[in-house]
């Protein structure tokens, strides 16, 4: 029989990215949690974690991470039907999303949702094309993401696809492009990388015949792309809903305008999640269309 004690001091160091947090949010010393996580891997014969910084599920961890998560919600359902086992506190939903999604259609599209569920949101912001790593890990209920292919447990369904455009500010294609515009020149233009996952900027230059590797600039915040694209300091690509306002001002130019691309996006939830995450999966079915093009599997 599982001791779901040890299993919450689990997942409370997994999602709280160290010990010494990890007991904060539980109320516990460090020592005690650290203790808990002994007499798991005692009963177990084996580890769960992997002392690191921060500290990471091994194979066992993450099974067990993956049950935590799938009783959290089946205990909401409970909750729901049975008041009397509630213990007054507000259910948490961990999603991981990329960070282009947050910044466009997420909020308009699943706000609604967590208001009239009466459900607190947590997001953990990660690349479209490495969010599944932390359903994976069992860190999170649902995941927004660029894969298809759901891990053991859970199911995906495709939402749409995001539409990004190259762009620039009129300044910045001036000195760079002034002669036209080209794989070869953009080759030799510095571009705006959100971070070392994102190989969004890598797959528009191919398209137009640019040569590797590019020279880029990383900028790891949605927001802050558009700013330093603004001040003239590279080209990037963004999601066209995210620039529309500067589009129109002309404070950013495209750079090919028929060779946009579309990145299909992906909802993951687990099987067992109970009724909020199908709830959930439907409404984001739903909605995302509102703002999301069509794309072969939506």
């Amino acid at each position: 029989m599982l001791d779901y004690k040890l299993l919450a001091a689990l997942a409370a160091v997994v999602e709280q990215g160290g010990f010494e947090r990890g007991a904060r949010a539980l109320g516990l010393t460090q020592s005690a949690i650290s203790q808990r996580i002994k007499l798991l891997e005692a009963r177990l014969g084996q580890p769960v974690l992997m002392r690191v910084t921060p500290p990471t599920p091994t194979v066992t961890g993450r099974r067990l991470l993956n049950h935590v998560q799938q009783v959290r919600l089946l205990e909401r359902d409970l909750q729901t039907r049975v008041p009397a086992v509630h213990d007054g506190a507000p259910q948490r939903l961990r999603i991981a999303l990329n960070a282009d999604s947050l910044a466009t259609w997420w909020a308009a599209a699943a706000g609604d949702f967590f208001i009239r569920r009466e459900v607190l949101m947590e997001l953990i912001i990660e690349d479209q094309d490495v969010g599944l790593k932390r359903m994976r890990d069992g860190e999170v209920a649902g995941c927004v993401c660029a894969a298809e292919r759901p891990v053991a447990g859970a199911k995906s369904v495709a939402l749409g696809a995001m539409r990004y455009c190259g762009v620039a500010a009129p300044s910045f294609i001036e000195r760079h492009f002034a002669g036209g515009f080209d794989g070869e020149r953009l080759s030799q233009a510095p571009a705006i990388v959100f971070g070392t996952d994102d190989r969004l900027q890598h797959r528009f230059a191919q398209q137009l015949g640019a040569r590797d590797p590019l020279i880029h600039h990383l900028c790891p915040s949605a927001e802050g792309f558009v700013k330093l694209l603004e001040s003239g300091l590279g080209w990037g690509l963004v999601p066209r809903l995210q620039v529309e306002a500067e589009l129109e001002r002309s404070t950013l130019l495209e750079l090919a305008p028929a060779h946009p691309v579309d990145v299909a996006l992906y909802w993951h939830y687990w099987r067992q999640g109970g009724e909020l995450l199908t709830d959930l999966t439907r409404h984001l079915r739903q909605r995302a269309g509102g703002w999301l093009v069509a794309s072969d599997g939506a």
